[in-house]
């Protein structure tokens, strides 16, 4: 593959790139190789089987190296045990690559919102830790589209989103239906997810929609006029979903395809008086929007139309309603109701099961054969992949006017559009298409042309990979190395300093800080920078602008409670690490409990945050006695850090800078033995003391006086920046000499 690279004037450099290594996250779904649960419940329906044929297909694209469906594992006694392999090779360039996270059992995908900080951070734990680290990300549902925004930022990797269903129409939705405000919340997590969903249209290189009604739907985000969106219709496999006159391809697929025949036969006919009569077909999840009720209501009324026809819906799997989900369990007594209300036994089959994966297209040529039709009556249709299927199995449809199907029908000439609220429409179209012979062979063989021609998932994936090449040429390739652009995926060391009195100190005037600058300045591409300190995220930016510091990679603040990463300009709040810090922290009732002791003084409001108390001690009194009996049984859950005789910090006991870089080593796949610090107060001990090597600078202050030195801990007698360097060298960490650093200070 080649990328264009506008150099000046009209002149392009044509740029070649290996073949691009691509992660597609779908979160929730349940992904495996075989026998893919559609229909299982709300969270399992087309969307699954569209990102994994997705992916499939794009495996195959000459200019595609590797693929990586990313999901969720799951050990679930309840589920297939393929869920709880780490990974599963699907083909030599496909696998799916399984992240746990949110616990071991299956969750639906509205309980999985809380814990998105964390697959964030294990997802680039595992791919750093396997040097699988993509060129490009592509996300499926807001859910993966949030995490795709941090994994973008963090990894400095284009991403392009997929939404699949949004926030803001479901909740309209179901509001008309009468769900109330804190009902909705409580249940759907709206307002993150619709926020999610915003960032995603701010972030993305672009937006896959499959309609440009779908586009429509964006409108009402605060984004949509940022982003970038691009219509490209899903497809379908034209080699499973083959017209009902020809068998799959394949060497044993005659016997399957009868023996599926057979099976779909048993399903449907056991229901039915007058099996030969032609179909009238229905295949949707029990979803009050697939409008199920309205289709048996109009066959139920129309005794022309019940001797002409037999109808079949399959609306989804069931062992025993009474334990599905609420609302399908509503749909099907409904059904059921419905059915004995227009006493249609014998005239209409509502089979409990069949073969998602391999028997669907079996379904749709039996009811070809039958020379019957397919429905698809939603109140609204998003996009419409059971009408592309029917018209690539030769299956004419019925389909609603609102949404994709408005498009495709048009473009397959494979049926006729109707209300679906609109009773007599539906009734004579279902009857011109069964009761028209050449009219139902012309639909039929019009399908079959126009689905292959332009809805086939090689006609996608072409489109696709044309629109990700030019995304990238407007821009560096993404397999351009530089310092700072893609440091973290090379990063094998992290040196992290304080910053008062160890990296400056304005008492000696700044001893070796100009040397240790240029070094900073010149550091390798494997070496990642982290100023840790107590002082908040503003003051440590001031800093670094007022002492001209050298850019780091991540800023340790506030004693450890926040960790930032550079994203271009700015610093983010690392969002997984303030998650982790949540847990069995409560701020307001330590604080409570702290307003009786005298001896301290609450710091002003910007050295506090929502992880950190901050106090200053009086008159240097520290009353450790005092302080333990206040605490109580809050102690354990604690971290408590005393510095410079004069400071007080209290933090979640899974908080300090110690441990904040010890979870960015962890995070970045990043040796303990290869993280280097610098240090001179108590506030830096547990940096300077735990995993890694640590240095301590001759004018450190008196809690660290105690500290002995050791084959990990170097004590120079050398002040602050100079003490640094002194202590790098001791390590073998500085590369470059000396006289290297005083030549290029003169060259300066």
């Amino acid at each position: 593959m080649d990328i264009c690279v506008k150099l000046s004037g009209n002149t392009k450099k044509r740029v070649p790139l290996k073949p691009l290594r691509i992660a597609i996250i779908n979160i929730h779904g349940l992904l495996k190789s075989t026998g893919l649960e559609i229909g299982r419940d709300a969270d399992n329906g087309g969307q699954t089987r569209y990102v994994y044929e997705f992916a499939e297909y794009l495996s195959r694209h000459p200019d595609v190296g590797q693929v990586h469906l990313i999901t969720r594992l799951i050990d679930d006694p309840a589920l297939d045990d393929s869920y709880a392999l780490p990974v599963e090779i699907i083909n030599d360039k496909l696998d799916i690559r399984r992240i746990p996270f949110a616990g071991k059992r299956y969750r639906l995908k509205e309980d999985l919102w809380p814990y998105l900080d964390e697959f964030v951070t294990k997802t680039i734990q595992y791919l750093k830790a396997h040097a699988i680290i993509p060129d490009w990300i592509h996300s499926h549902y807001g859910d993966a589209g949030y995490a795709a925004v941090e994994l973008s930022n963090l990894l400095k990797v284009p991403f392009v989103h997929t939404g699949h269903s949004l926030g803001i129409a479901k909740k309209d939705k179901l509001k008309a239906m009468g769900m109330t405000e804190e009902e909705g919340e409580r249940k759907f997590k709206f307002t993150t997810r619709i926020a999610a969903e915003n960032a995603t249209l701010l972030h993305a290189n672009f937006i896959i929609t499959s309609t440009d009604q779908e586009r429509e739907t964006y409108e009402q985000y605060p984004g949509f006029d940022q982003a970038v969106f691009h219509t490209i219709a899903p497809g379908v496999d034209t080699e499973k979903f083959v017209p009902y006159y020809e068998l799959q391809p394949g060497v044993d697929q005659k016997t399957e395809e009868m023996q599926r025949r057979y099976w779909v036969s048993e399903y449907i006919e056991k229901f039915l008086s007058y099996p030969n009569k032609p179909c009238i077909l229905a295949l949707s999840r029990p979803d009050l929007r697939k409008n199920l009720h309205t289709l048996i209501d109009v066959y139920g009324n129309d005794k022309e139309l019940q001797s002409m026809a037999n109808l079949v819906i399959f609306a989804g799997i069931r062992k025993d309603i009474e334990k599905m989900p609420e609302s399908e369990r509503e749909v099907l007594v409904h059904i059921l109701l419905l059915m004995d209300k227009y006493d249609l036994y014998g005239k209409l089959a509502i089979p409990k099961k069949h073969d998602v994966e391999n028997e669907v297209a079996t379904i749709y040529r039996y009811c070809a054969d039958k020379r019957g039709v397919f429905t698809n009556l939603a109140l609204h249709e998003n996009f419409g992949l059971t009408i592309i299927e029917s018209a690539s199995s030769g299956l004419p449809v019925v389909s609603t006017k609102n949404g994709g199907p408005a498009e495709i029908i048009p473009q397959c000439e494979n049926g006729i559009l109707v209300d679906p609220m609109d009773a007599r429409e539906i009734a004579s179209a279902i009857k011109r298409i069964i009761t028209d012979d050449q009219l139902w062979r012309s639909f039929s063989n019009s399908g079959v042309i126009n689905a292959q021609k332009f809805y086939s998932w090689q006609h996608h994936v072409d489109q696709y990979m044309k629109l990700v090449k030019a995304s990238l040429s407007k821009g560096k390739p993404v397999r351009e190395v530089g310092p700072g652009l893609n440091r973290m995926k090379l990063a094998k060391y992290l040196f992290a300093t304080d910053i008062d009195g160890t990296l400056i100190s304005e008492e000696h005037d700044h001893p070796g800080l100009e040397d240790l600058k240029v070094f900073l300045n010149h550091r390798p591409d494997h070496m990642a920078l982290a100023y840790a300190s107590g002082r908040s995220v503003k003051l440590v930016r001031n800093v670094i602008k007022d002492m001209d510091l050298p850019e780091p990679e991540f800023l340790v603040c506030s004693v450890g409670s926040q960790i930032y990463y550079k994203q271009g300009n700015d610093y983010i709040l690392d969002k997984g690490w303030s998650a982790y810090l949540k847990k069995n922290w409560n701020r307001e009732e330590v604080g409570k409990r702290m307003e009786s002791l005298d001896w301290l003084e609450l710091q002003e409001a910007e050295g506090q945050n929502p992880h950190k108390i901050s106090y200053y001690l009086k008159d240097k009194q520290f009353k450790e006695g005092q302080l333990k009996a206040v605490l109580g049984k809050l102690l354990p859950q604690l971290t408590i850090i005393l510095s410079h005789d004069l400071y007080l910090d209290i933090l979640p006991k899974q908080a300090s800078k110690g441990k904040a870089l010890r979870y960015i080593c962890k995070k970045w796949s990043i040796p303990y033995s290869n993280l280097i610090t610098a240090g001179d107060s108590g506030n830096d001990l547990d940096m300077l003391t735990g995993s890694g090597k640590g240095i301590i600078v001759g004018n450190h202050a008196s809690e660290l006086g105690r500290v002995k030195a050791g084959k990990n801990l170097y004590r120079s007698a050398k002040y602050a920046a100079e003490g640094i360097l002194e202590g790098l060298e001791h390590y073998g960490i500085l590369p470059i000499s000396r006289e290297v650093l005083e030549e290029d200070m003169a060259h300066k």
